[in-house]
């Protein structure tokens, strides 16, 4: 068990499935309690987290709207009284070429990708400040270092997600409380294994080994990878480590 995350309380975004639920039960199995936010049910994930002798609730939220992060945020602190950790893992990444891209596109990406981050950090911030401790994970992409096409509103999220986490560790260093952000590569989840196209009209079942083949591990990346590193980063080990981009990526990008 990792330094500091006994009894602790994790609110993650996007819990129910992928990357959110291995984040969700790998900090469970670290002793940490666990509330979910996500649009889609995430039973499983709680009954994964209970299995492993952790309290954990989920409620359905639009992380995009303001109501519904301040109602979830109160029924956390009924729940727990608190949050420790907050993991803003939740995302969307539809492809699409920037000429079909319209505002209304953009914005919807921004709102998922960008916006709830603010409003989820708004709303945990203030308790993290009050008790001199706190751990802000967020998740951005490695294709802000990548040369990728068709994802203009994605990618420029994503690199809002890393200003935005430079700019409050910087803000809330001196209470206690860090911000790091955790940038995955390709890896496997039931969102990406799902979709049909990927890059030059090629399916999952081409392309997944051809990005392999340009990784350095020669591996896609899998949920579990991700959620070692946020084991890391939440811990009191991690204590004097804020502001940092980790790219968890098998080594496809230096920085």
């Amino acid at each position: 068990m990792g330094r500091g995350h006994k009894d602790k309380v994790a609110v993650i975004t996007g819990g129910a499935v992928g990357i959110g639920r291995a984040f969700a039960l790998r900090l469970a199995e670290e002793g940490v309690d666990i509330a979910i936010a996500d649009r889609v049910a995430a039973d499983e994930t709680v009954r994964g987290v209970t299995g492993k002798g952790r309290k954990a609730f989920a409620k359905g939220c639009d992380i995009s709207n303001p109501a519904e992060v301040a109602a979830f945020a109160k029924e956390v602190e009924s729940e727990f009284g608190r949050c420790d950790i907050l993991v803003n893992c939740a995302g969307i990444y539809p492809p699409q070429p920037f000429d079909s891209i319209s505002f209304d596109d953009w914005r919807r990406v921004m709102s998922v990708n960008l916006d709830a981050m603010f409003l989820l950090t708004k709303a945990f911030w203030p308790g993290m400040r009050a008790r001199k401790w706190g751990r802000i994970v967020n998740v951005a992409s490695d294709t802000f270092s990548l040369t990728v096409p068709d994802f203009v509103h994605y990618i420029a999220s994503k690199g809002g997600v890393i200003g935005f986490t430079r700019a409050i560790a910087t803000e809330f260093a001196a209470h206690g409380v860090t911000a790091n952000v955790i940038a995955p590569g390709l890896t496997l989840t039931p969102g990406t294994q799902s979709r049909k196209v990927w890059f030059g009209g090629m399916g999952p079942e081409e392309f997944f080994p051809f990005a392999a083949d340009h990784n350095p591990t020669k591996r896609l990346g899998t949920a579990e990878d991700l959620a070692g590193a946020l084991a890391y980063l939440t811990s009191d080990d991690a204590a004097y480590v804020t502001g940092q981009t980790l790219y968890v990526n098998g080594g496809l990008t230096r920085t």
